[in-house]
């Protein structure tokens, strides 16, 4: 019996990890090379090809914000 409710308890915390099925999904992984065009276009998993509404504007957000490496402190 014990041991039914340890393979139960795996496979839930299994179920519960944030998983895609493509790469260029992940949020965090918007900016890897492979997920920007031209690269991305041939394969078709740029980001907003494969994200929600909502998730497209994040990815605009983040383009259009200054690189702070690039900028120049006074």
């Amino acid at each position: 019996m014990p041991m039914r409710f340890l393979l139960l308890a795996v496979l839930v915390l299994v179920g519960c990890q944030d998983r895609y099925r493509y790469t260029c999904q992940n949020p965090d992984k918007f900016n890897l090379p492979e997920c920007q065009k031209p690269r991305c276009l041939f394969t078709q998993t740029c980001p907003e090809y494969l994200v929600a509404p909502i998730l497209e504007k994040k990815i605009e957000q983040q383009q259009s914000q200054p690189n702070p490496a690039n900028t120049s402190g006074n």
